[in-house]
């Protein structure tokens, strides 16, 4: 069974009549990151998606596909796939100098908003030329635990990126908004190790980040506690957000 029948069951509030579960596809490519090793994150994952009630956030660096802010405006229902790296982490991602959590994002239309409470999206504090000055994230639903799967086969190359061109899927992308467009080679070259679906804007640019404590203290000892438990070190880690939000500006449209 391919990863796409496993999605084929449309959860309740993305229901939609005449749509394919194979159109879209967001497949993101995971490893360790931020000093946290991959399983630790997925299981911090799970608590903040149990926290909120299934919507969890996956952080990515590469901005979103030119149309996805029109799919979220749409409500077109588009699978999130989610596949192990095959390369073994960078130096950098498993000891970043410093760390960020970010606490805002630029939805579809354009405002700039507080990402919900019990969201917790961190990544390295430094880029190539300097401190980070933007992240981005998926924003996903699930209404099952999120744990690394095995034996669930994804091929991309069945997808072409989503859009005008309909370019094949980039060895170097880690994450891309793909289209199906064919039953591919035959040879999965990928696992989909974690399934969900995009909800509110989808795929969205972060800002407004605050320094983490050194390597996230505690954070381990919390991937096995209580969504209260979660919540509290969340708002500790990021701290008030005392700043209004601002109003849709084109300057910032993700489309």
């Amino acid at each position: 069974m391919t990863a796409i029948q496993h999605l084929r069951e449309t959860p309740p509030h993305r229901q939609a009549v005449g749509w394919s579960a194979e159109e879209y596809v967001c497949w993101s490519r995971m490893q360790a990151e931020a000093g946290q090793a991959l399983d630790a994150i997925v299981r911090r994952k799970e608590l903040e998606r149990r926290a909120g009630g299934g919507m969890f956030c996956w952080g990515v660096g590469n901005a979103p596909a030119v149309m996805t802010s029109a799919l979220a405006r749409l409500g077109q229902p588009v699978a999130a796939v989610f596949s192990v790296m095959k390369s073994r982490p960078k130096a950098i991602d498993l000891r970043p100098g410093r760390t960020v959590a970010w606490r805002r994002y630029v939805d579809a239309n354009g405002a700039v908003r507080a990402l919900p409470p019990h969201v917790l999206v961190t990544s390295r504090a430094d880029g190539a030329t300097g401190p980070k000055e933007r992240h981005f994230a998926l924003m996903c639903w699930s209404d099952r635990p999120l744990a690394i799967e095995r034996g669930v086969p994804f091929d991309p190359t069945a997808y072409r990126n989503a859009g005008r061109t309909g370019a094949p899927v980039g060895a170097s992308q880690v994450t891309a908004l793909l289209r199906r467009t064919s039953q591919g080679e035959g040879e999965a070259g990928y696992e989909a190790n974690i399934r969900a679906w995009l909800v509110d804007s989808y795929w969205v640019r972060l800002t407004d980040p605050v320094e983490c404590p050194a390597d996230l203290d505690g954070i381990d000892a919390l991937t096995d506690g209580s969504v209260a438990e979660w919540r509290s070190f969340v708002d500790g880690v990021r701290g008030p957000i005392d700043r209004p939000e601002h109003a849709p500006s084109h300057a910032g449209l993700l489309i």
